[in-house]
């Protein structure tokens, strides 16, 4: 059987880098599918564990010149994430360091570089913002002591000691990338960025020791120092930013985590203690004081409060819980406090399955990325190339100095092409909606089911637990004779002892309207019929018209109200006492109240729902009615459900399937997108593409809108990333320079190379709020 295992990878900088490690594990043996994320660093992979193990997959990343290391085993999502944001933050406190370190070289070179141009006065090329500034060094010579005084040999001299620790420490992780590629026969950002200020340093150090040797030649000593200094910056700023939205996109998960409390009030013994939220086990009993966190899931054992559960639902009411409720950790208590047993702790919670999901999803890509992905992949050797064109037709047909120009040309074509925003723009899209919709109580699986969703023509939708409730509920109480409350009193005190869904919905109904009858002496039942026990000394018979007749029981009288009850598609269930009927109780599945506004709302975007259940068609037709469905197709087996979609699919209709139980996931995982109700079984949730935890039809539309705005907004970062690099290469190559003596500069290509992928991310952003 396939096993799945996240590998984090260091070293990764653009779509070459995350195309390249893709490429290797695709091609491993044993290796069924391979993702690899830029964003979250990470790749995912589908193995034969037969064929290959972790370790080799490990080695495999490795092979390609990139950092990697297994997983341990004893981590659960919540860790990973906490560990990531670790790793972010060390990142962004090195890149800030490093990026003060180039920043206040930059500023000195070109301060510098200013009167240098003026004492060399040479016919070479002059940086656009160098030309901007000579007044600047005008000023500089006339006004700073000494520094007219320096001869230009002096200033090259000071302009490569102010260089040098840019080069060796800020900017070095750029050159020992591209050496690691070159030696594993690739190439990527760092290549670019190597070649173009390597090639630039190293002619500047040229014309520092040569100076007198170039002048005896005819070629000026002219010196790229600040090119040099300022790309690094710039790029260093770039990859700042760049970082600090990655972790910006994660702060849907980062803000699930927080909700997670480091330590738990445990009882031992009926001693409270204060522990280490690790150390607490299946079983252990904990105290929940009012407004605090509820440390884990579990169930609760005595007490009562209302639980704030939007984290999980998305929903803003609280719900009430006493004494057997289920609690989730990392909810809100409200005012009150209970006590609870533990049920589920570390990464079984339903916080950290949440926070698996939603990684998992920021792992997967879009199939809207394999275009960014195959340019990506020959990308950085085209880019090459035309830096080698541009430097030989510079240096065949340019201006004088032509190899001066010829290297600036080069240089500047190398810088701006690096390929971050192509690489950025598809997974911070994907990061930021599936973050998203974790707050939403949306839990997108990943970027194919995002696209996909985009694309839905027909909801189909089943009635039990997804237009409905999911669960029976007393709906309707005739008594005959005496009032509701005795009624509903004498059945649950037999129905207590029932398991039954109708029993449990009766005895629901009785404790909701706090009676608390002790249960039935005697009690006996029958399938299918009703069930019997002694109450107060009187035998109380529960059950349908069958279990009367057969306990000699007339229900003519209770008949009118029976079948009105069944008309309304509510189950009758007559209670009797000594005999004779005491009333009839009405049992339903009740629509959910959020069912009619989410089909209008689905209606109204242009798309179609449709019911599919196995439900009897009278009752599926007046549950259909009740929401605005206007196509039912009732009694239909799990296999009917799959062959309707199959059918649809056939038409070139894309298709969602919502369920929630055992015998949807068949029909969930046959439809184009599957969607599954969180309340539902955990096979329809493992089947299905898009899990709702509110559990409710209003979260179909949330998905749909989310997945549209997320596809409007990959397509825009692709147009301008794409549209950056289409304008901007030739323009740096200097298409324009033989009619209008425009032309980049090595350092403003840095800087459009940086705006470029902040613009991406940012525009993914947006997504926030969607």
């Amino acid at each position: 059987m396939p096993s799945t295992v996240e590998l984090p990878v260091t070293g990764m900088t653009c779509a070459a880098c995350s195309a390249r490690v893709q490429r290797a594990l695709e091609q491993a043996p044993g290796v069924a599918a391979a993702n690899v994320n830029l964003m979250t660093n990470a790749a995912t992979v589908t193995f034969d564990p037969v064929a290959t193990s972790p370790d080799a997959l490990v080695e495999t990343i490795r092979a390609t010149g990139y950092g990697a290391e297994l997983p341990s085993p004893d981590t659960g999502a919540l860790d990973q994430v906490s560990r990531q944001d670790e790793a972010n933050l060390a990142e962004r406190r090195e890149l800030r360091h490093k990026l003060a370190v180039s920043a206040t070289a930059a500023v000195l070179t070109m301060l510098l570089s200013m009167p240098l141009a003026r004492l060399e006065m040479s016919s070479g090329p002059v940086d656009p913002l160098m030309r901007w500034m000579m007044p600047l060094g005008d000023w500089m010579l006339q006004a700073i002591p000494g520094l007219a005084a320096l001869t230009a040999d002096a200033l090259r001299l000071v302009l490569l000691a102010l260089t040098l620790p840019v080069v060796f420490w800020a900017g070095r992780h750029f050159y020992t990338r591209a050496w690691s590629a070159f030696r594993h026969h690739g190439a990527d950002m760092n290549t670019l960025i190597a070649v173009g200020t390597g090639a630039a340093f190293l002619w500047s150090i040229t014309a520092t020791a040569g100076a007198h040797w170039l002048r005896a030649r005819g070629l000026a000593p002219d010196v790229y120092y600040e090119a040099v200094v300022w790309i690094v910056a710039l790029i260093l700023l770039g990859n700042l930013l760049d970082a600090r939205a990655r972790g910006r996109t994660a702060d849907a998960i980062r803000a699930l985590v927080k909700l997670r409390p480091q330590t738990a009030h445990r009882i031992t013994d009926g001693v409270e203690e204060d522990v280490p939220l690790e150390r607490i086990v299946v079983g252990n009993e904990l105290l929940v004081r009012p407004g605090e966190h509820v440390p884990t899931d579990g169930v609760v054992l005595d007490g009562a409060s209302d639980v704030d559960e939007s984290m999980l639902t998305g929903e803003p009411m609280p719900v009430a819980k006493s004494a057997g409720h289920e609690v989730t950790g990392g909810t809100v208590n409200g005012a009150g406090a209970f006590r609870m047993r533990a049920t589920k702790v570390g990464r079984d919670t339903v916080l950290a399955h949440i926070v698996r999901l939603v990684r998992e999803a920021q792992g997967q890509k879009a199939p809207i990325q394999q275009l960014a992905d195959r340019i990506s992949a020959i990308f950085v050797p085209v880019v090459l190339g035309i830096a080698v064109v541009t430097f030989a037709v510079w240096y065949v047909v340019g201006p004088e100095p032509r190899s001066l120009q010829a290297l600036v040309s080069a240089v500047t074509v190398l810088i701006i092409a690096c390929p971050c925003a192509m690489g950025l723009a598809v997974p911070t899209a994907v990061m930021v909606s599936t973050g998203r919709g974790a707050q939403l109580g949306v839990l997108i699986k990943g970027g194919e089911s995002l696209q996909r969703a985009s694309a839905i023509d027909v909801v189909l939708v089943d009635k039990t637990g997804t237009v409905t409730e999911g669960h029976p509920a007393v709906t309707a109480v005739h008594p005959l004779s005496g009032d509701e409350s005795q009624l509903l009193r004498l059945a649950a005190a037999v129905e207590r002892l029932s398991e039954h869904p109708l029993a449990r919905a009766i005895v629901s109904a009785a404790t909701s309207r706090q009676l608390s009858p002790d249960p039935a002496a005697d009690f006996k039942a029958v399938p299918g019929q009703g069930a019997a026990g002694s109450v107060d000394g009187r035998m109380v018979l529960v059950g349908n018209a069958e279990w009367m007749r057969a306990s000699g029981v007339s229900i003519g009288a209770s008949e009118p109200v029976a079948e009105r009850l069944a008309g309304e598609g509510a189950t009758p269930v007559y209670v009797a006492v000594s005999g004779s009927v005491l009333g009839v109780i009405g049992v339903s599945d009740p629509v959910r109240a959020t069912s009619a506004p989410a089909v209008a709302g689905l209606r109204r975007s242009g798309t179609e729902v449709v019911m599919l259940t196995g439900d009897h068609p009278r009752a599926a037709e007046r549950v259909a009615a009740a929401v605005g469905i206007a196509r039912v197709v009732a009694g239909v087996s799990p296999a009917g459900k799959r062959a309707e979609i199959e059918r649809l699919q056939r038409e070139g209709k894309v298709v969602a399937m919502v369920g929630d139980g055992l015998n949807d996931a068949p029909a969930l995982a046959q439809a184009d997108v599957g969607i599954a109700m969180g309340t539902g079984t955990d096979v329809a949730m493992a089947s299905a593409d898009i899990t709702l935890m509110r559990g409710d039809l209003a979260g179909v539309a949330q998905a749909i809108r989310l997945s549209k705005a997320t596809l409007r907004i990959i397509r825009q970062n692709l147009f301008w990333a794409f549209a950056y690099n289409v304008v901007c290469i030739p323009v740096a190559a200097g298409v324009l320079f033989p009619a209008f003596g425009f032309r980049l500069s090595p350092a403003i290509a840095a800087a459009a190379m940086a705006v470029s992928s902040i613009t991406v991310v940012s525009n993914s952003l947006r997504l926030r709020s969607a």
